[in-house]
Parts: C-alpha cells; structure tokens; sequence
C-alpha cells in the first residue's frame, strides 16, 4: 500500500503537465460556444460587456483547462496574515514572504455584494463566479428573481454553470472541498436551490415537493456523463437515517427518504468509486478513467492544524488537488475544476486566527501543486475568495514580530493599550470572544487581561470589539490572482461575476 505523499509524488512524475510543452498548445480548440440560459439576465449581460470592452482588440490565448481556486473568507488581511504566518513558520522573514498565489501575474480586485446583501454570503458569490449574474443571498444556482426559501420562485429562473457547459461540451469536471460537498461553495457546480441550507431531504420543508436536495442533485445531476471526481466532506447528507457512519457508528445519516446516495454512486458503472479514509484515497488509481467521490468526514473535513496530527484520517487539500489534477488530465478535451479551501472561513466565524491561517496556507499549498502539474500555455488558473471576513492586522508591531502574538514594539518591549493590557496584532471586528457569559442573559465585556496568554495557542480566540456569537463576514474587495489564456482579461476592480465571463471567453464554452 502506498502513502498518500508517494501517490502524489507519482501523480507529479507521471507528467499531468509539469510546465511541458503540450503538443496542440498553438491549436485552436474546437469548442463551440454556447448561450446559457441566463444570458438575458441583467447583471448577466453588464458582466458580459465589461469582459468584452476589456478584450476587444486583444488576441486572448485559448485555455484547455480551468483551475478556479475559492479560499473561503480568505480577504486580503488573511493573506497578509497568511503570508507573514507562513514565512514565519519557516524561520524566514515573514513579511517579505511570498505565497505561491502572490507569484500569479495577474491580479484584480472583485466587488463581492450580493443582490440584495452588502456583505454577502457563500452562496451567492459563488454562483456569481460560476453563473455569471448576482443573487440573493443564501440561494444557489438561480437568478435574483428566486426568493430564498421560496420553491415557486426558483422554477424557471435556473442557469447554466460553466461545469454543466463544460460536461455537456465533453470536458472532465471535478471539485475539491475540505467543507460538505454539499455546503454552498462547492454545491454551485451542480445544483439549483432557493436555499444553501436545503442540503438533505430532510432539510427541506414537507409542503415543498417542486425543489430537491442538494446531495441528490449531485448524484442525479444531469450534465454530460457526471463528475470524475468530487472530494470533500459531508457523507450524512448521502446517508440514510438506518445507516450508521463508518467512523462515528453512533450516529446515522440525516437522509429520511431511505436513499443511500453512496450505493446509487457506485451503482452507475464499475468505474464509479467511493472513498472516506486516507489509505483508500491513497490506494485509488488517479491516472485511469476511475471516477472517484471521496467524502472523508461526516460532516466537513478537519482543520489542517488538527489534521495534521491525525494524518491517516484524510488527505491534505493539496493531495486531493493533485490527484483530481491527475484523473482530470486523462480527458484529451481538457477539464474545470474547483478547488475551495473552505474551513479558513470556520476559522475565522470562530476568531480562531491559528486554525484560519493554517487552513490558509494548506490551500496555498494545492495552489503551487496545481503550479508545478500544470502548464501555463494551456491551463488557466484563477485563485481568489468569495468574500472578506472582519480580521484586522494592526498595532505598531515591530518587523518579525510573531504575527498570531501580541504587539510589541520591540523585543521585551511589550505594547499596552489605554487600560493598560496588552493586545494581539490581529483581532476581529466582532465575535465571540468581544464577551464572556456570566449567567443566562447577563455578560462580561470587559477586555481580558492577555499578559499571561499564550496567544499563538491553537484554540485562542482573537479578541473582538462587538459581541457576536459568530464572527461575520467582510464587505471589502477580496484580491484576484491568475495565470494562463486569459488572465489578461483580470485587471482593475471588477464585479466578482465577470470571473464566469473571463472563464467562459477563454475556454471558448460560453458565447
């Protein structure tokens, strides 16, 4: 039985683009476009026009394949954060650091409000990025027209996905979350729902009978011939209620209507396989014409910072990156897939600095795997978020200053606030940790006092000015970093629902 590390090393040496030369690099690809079905949406149609005004009179390279890289919650103070983190932890100076994304040579800023929300949430800036048009907030798949929570309001008001486009024009499909696969981000690439939160049948209202679940639209979605390979968390949403989980016996599926979506996985051919543990992950042959769902954790995957002491449990998101790059990479047609590094945002809604900046630079790891296997001749790779979160890096700190440590001006020279306590150089807008409970209905909002805290500790909660009991999301700008045809077209400030439009221009899917 080989290792997960040696698995990823053959995928690597196996040549799934390893900065070579393809042999049909400087050939058109035959593609015909098509026309989605939301094109005369309104937002739709200003998206399409600002790509096009900035294309016009260019000569935009074909892209053969897609990487569209998604760091939930991962603002531009997380990769600051990240960044300084990571240099850091290599015993290098953390703040002239570079992370693999920041060596992309495009870059932008996307506009991430929704329809109707300021600050918006996963789902409708996701299918922003895969649709092309802004939503409401909390609604997948569907246009603003769609209410969330309202099943009438949906029917009719769908869309065409570039992962529904690219099945039906013959690509490879893929998606890689360390959440549910059935939560928000990843859930774009295949359903329609007027709500995120529908992700079993059992979440979803009895008198509602014209919307399915999430789960089963990815079992019976209907592209092309399907997923090659999907890999996250979230098997109880594919379990029945009489089913137990294979790593908490204890507890079953959440499913009520009976249906184990697993069994109907591996039922559609012999090439259909189905994965949960790192040693059947590592045991799966990528480099064949298997199709591989992997759902390693019952609910989402863990914390790089916890995984990592527990590395038989599952794979790395960089060790699924870079064997969905390798399974894809067997379709001649070329591929799209997504890659959401989706418990930096979990992180965050906790004020838990550690664990989302860990989570940061594991997704920044898949980045610069998809790097080194991929050819930039043919391979468009756009690595961005979805949104912001309230982090916020200041105080004075002096350089080399432990980035998840509190403010000193210089060593031993600890910084103190007006109430004479020390503070950390990163702390959130609001949170839970802005107050403590005394009793039912009575709080302690008084700062604490930090001197003798380890702050760098894993389970430390940064401290937050407005007592929430989860941290929210940001409203700002989050950054755009891109390589390969196309990512010319990613300059300046843009609405975040152009990404479809620079995707499906590039790829030649979309007319």
């Amino acid at each position: 039985m080989r290792t997960i590390a040696a698995a990823v090393s053959l995928i690597v040496l196996a040549g799934c683009g390893s900065g070579a030369p393809t042999e049909n690099e400087d050939q058109p690809l035959d593609r015909a476009a098509v026309t989605p079905a939301q094109s005369e949406d309104a937002y739709y149609i200003s998206a399409k026009a600002a790509v096009d005004a900035r294309a016009d009179g260019k000569s935009v390279r074909q892209a053969k394949n897609i990487i569209l890289f998604i760091g939930d919650g991962m603002g531009i103070s997380t990769v600051t954060a990240a960044r300084i983190y990571a240099g850091q932890e290599k015993g290098i100076d953390g703040e002239s650091y570079r992370l693999a994304m920041e060596k992309l040579p495009q870059m932008a800023l996307s506009k991430t409000y929704s329809h109707d929300f300021q600050v918006s949430d996963s789902a409708a800036t996701a299918t922003a990025m895969v649709a092309g048009l802004k939503s409401r907030s909390g609604t997948l798949g569907v246009s603003s027209d769609t209410i969330r929570e309202d099943c009438d309001s949906a029917q009719g008001n769908g869309t065409d996905n570039l992962f529904d486009i690219a099945e039906r024009a013959g690509l490879a499909t893929g998606i890689v979350s360390t959440t549910r696969i059935t939560h928000a981000t990843p859930a774009s690439t295949f359903a329609e729902s007027p709500s995120r939160g529908w992700e079993d049948d059992s979440d979803i209202p009895q008198n509602v009978e014209l919307c399915r679940d999430i789960a089963s639209q990815l079992i019976d979605w209907p592209a092309g011939d399907g997923f090659e390979v999907v890999l996250g968390g979230g098997r109880q949403h594919f379990l029945p209620t009489d089913i137990s989980d294979p790593e908490e016996p204890s507890r079953g599926g959440q499913r009520s209507d009976g249906r184990n979506l697993i069994d109907e996985w591996q039922a559609k051919s012999d090439a259909h396989e189905y994965v949960w543990n790192a040693e059947q992950f590592a045991a799966a042959d990528f480099s064949t014409n298997t199709r591989v769902l992997g759902l390693f954790e019952r609910s989402h995957m863990q914390f790089e910072l916890d995984r990592a002491g527990d590395t038989a449990g599952e794979p790395s998101i960089a060790e699924m990156t870079a064997a969905s790059i390798a399974r894809l990479s067997q379709n001649e047609d070329g591929y799209i897939l997504m890659v959401e590094g989706g418990r930096i945002d979990h992180g965050h809604h906790g004020t838990n600095a550690a664990r989302a900046l860990v989570d940061a630079v594991a997704f920044d790891d898949a980045v610069a795997q998809a790097a080194e296997m991929t050819n930039p001749e043919d391979t468009l790779i756009i690595v961005t978020a979805d949104h912001s979160h309230t982090l916020t890096i200041s105080g004075y700190p002096h350089r080399g200053n432990a980035i998840l440590g509190k403010v000193a001006y210089g060593p031993g020279v600890t910084a103190k606030s007006e109430d004479g306590k020390p503070y950390t150089t990163l702390g959130y807008a609001n949170g839970p940790a802005a107050c403590q409970l005394i009793e039912e209905g009575e709080y302690d909002c008084t700062r604490a006092d930090l001197s003798e805290v380890d702050t760098a500790e894993a389970d430390f909660q940064q401290q937050a000015l407005v007592y929430l009991g989860a941290e929210t999301h940001g409203g700002e700008d989050v950054a755009v970093f891109a390589s390969g045809p196309g990512s010319e077209l990613l300059n300046g400030v843009i609405e975040q629902h152009e990404i479809f439009h620079v995707i499906g221009r590039a790829s030649g899917l979309v007319d």
